[in-house]
């Protein structure tokens, strides 16, 4: 068993200045919040395609946080559906040809329910992906595969940890948390 962190990991302002969209809502992007970044949160459903793009086009986010657990709630075949179309309808929606960012995606724990293992692949592939065909645009994806022992506030501290200038140096990999 590992002792909680007691003192966060990543110091105050290291995100000042950075604009990142959750979609949907998340717990995980406040964290970027907490570090100095500009949060915003796509409140819209995600299998609506129009009014999805409607709310992620036109920001300046230069972070999109994906946060697929939410949707997929306790899992089954409906919500292995609703979370993998939702994040691909935010990412879709987020990417234009001048646009040059990241993407995080955050999958659920692999105890979520059933099909999250499914959730989790489908996440990691889109991640791996989408590196190789939108980086000739300047965009980075990747992927965190949270362990079941992985608390929400060190989940955050990778998101962050992504979200910051450190973060430009991945692209395509799925962060396996213990």
């Amino acid at each position: 068993m590992r002792a909680a962190s007691s003192s966060p990991l990543l110091r105050p302002g290291l995100l000042d200045g950075v604009g990142v969209q959750a979609a949907p809502r998340s717990k995980l992007a406040d964290a970027c919040g907490a570090l100095g970044a500009t949060v915003t949160h796509v409140e819209t459903d995600l299998l609506d395609e129009q009014a999805t793009l409607a709310a992620v086009a036109g920001t300046e986010a230069a972070v999109l946080v994906v946060d697929a657990a939410v949707p997929f709630g306790a899992g089954g075949a409906d919500a292995l559906r609703v979370a993998l179309d939702g994040a691909w309808s935010a990412v879709h929606a987020r990417f234009a040809p001048e646009w040059e960012g990241k993407v995080v995606l955050v999958a659920p724990r692999a105890s979520a329910g059933d099909h999250a293992v499914a959730l989790r692949a489908g996440l990691e592939n889109l991640a791996r992906t989408l590196s190789i065909e939108w980086s000739r645009h300047g965009v980075r994806t990747t992927a965190i595969l949270p362990g079941d022992e992985s608390s929400d506030e060190e989940v955050a501290q990778v998101v962050a940890f992504l979200a910051s200038s450190a973060g430009d140096y991945y692209s395509g990999c799925a962060f396996g948390m213990t």
